[in-house]
């Protein structure tokens, strides 16, 4: 398992923030496209909740989202199993855990990916994970951005 961890301290309130991230319909107001990431689809409930389920379908692979933990407005995880293309490579297990904590500014928060990656894929960790880590940082960045600029 390889665990990347990204840190963040934004002046907006911990709910502003959490509902953002849970929002993930809205995620194109404040998530560019990228190549790893064309959006998110497929969204089983509206609002999100426990259990909601959703696909994002990328280049490298088609990830199967659940909502498996959430707990307004302090923590939410999404485990992300992608199936990537071609199949023979297998699936690289992700899980996304957000974590907010409030500060006197603002809030902190903690983006950690748990990732399972196969056999298949060892030999290209090193890309995958380099990938993986420039999608988080982005994503970050990107969340920051559009919350901190938030009345």
């Amino acid at each position: 398992m390889v665990q990347l961890e990204f840190e963040a301290d934004i002046p907006a309130a911990a709910e502003t923030v959490f509902d953002t991230v849970v929002d993930l319909r809205g995620y194109g107001r404040w998530l560019g496209s990228s190549s790893a990431y064309p959006g998110t689809t497929e969204i089983s409930t509206d609002p999100i909740a426990t259990g909601t389920t959703y696909v994002e379908r990328g280049p490298s692979g088609v990830r199967h989202g659940t909502v498996t933990e959430l707990d307004r407005p302090a923590r939410v995880t999404f485990h992300q199993p992608m199936t990537m293309r071609p199949r023979l490579l297998g699936v690289i297990d992700i899980r996304v855990t957000y974590t907010l904590a409030p500060t006197p500014e603002g809030v902190h928060l903690t983006r950690v990916v748990t990732l399972g990656i196969g056999w298949p894929l060892r030999l290209l960790q090193p890309v995958v994970v380099r990938q993986i880590r420039g999608e988080s940082r982005r994503t970050m960045d990107a969340l920051a951005a559009f919350t901190s600029a938030k009345p």
